[in-house]
């Protein structure tokens, strides 16, 4: 099992979330479900169909975010900007294009507006890690071998 990079803040975020759904989610659902079989023949019954598909995506988002919370590492909010970590936020360059990119380097469920969520554990994620800004790294993407200049690491 892979490691999942959370910020304390995500960590909590996700239990609390878990906690919800486990609770009062199982609950509604439950309701749903009850009131819909009330409505007679389940074989037509759009409703019971719809509470028991919204209850197998719940259940599949309760088993995702347990997984995460099982294999969770608690990166710290003072990540060092002297080399590339889980937690960082890097602007990288692709080589031919002038545009500077940011990414999180981290679990998607740390999402930001305006940076892309970069796994550690992905090729380019694997090639990042532990570099330093000024540094040029090449990792193989489906099209090819890429190479990325680390511009800078921080907010």
């Amino acid at each position: 099992m892979s490691e999942t990079h959370l910020s304390r803040e995500a960590h909590q975020r996700l239990q609390a979330e878990l906690e919800d759904l486990t609770t009062r989610g199982r609950v509604e659902i439950a309701r749903q479900i009850e009131a819909a079989r009330a409505l007679g023949d389940l074989s037509e019954n759009g409703d019971y169909h719809a509470a028991k598909d919204q209850q197998g995506k719940m259940e599949a988002r309760i088993r995702q975010i347990q997984s995460m919370l099982a294999s969770a590492v608690i990166v710290e909010d003072d990540v060092a900007t002297d080399t590339v970590s889980a937690g960082s936020v890097v602007s990288l360059r692709y080589e031919g294009d002038d545009d500077v990119e940011r990414y999180l380097v981290g679990s998607i469920e740390e999402r930001r507006p305006g940076v892309s969520v970069i796994s550690p554990n992905s090729p380019l994620g694997q090639a990042l890690v532990g570099r330093k800004p000024g540094e040029t790294v090449q990792y193989e993407a489906p099209g090819g071998k890429l190479s990325v200049e680390i511009v800078s690491i921080g907010e």
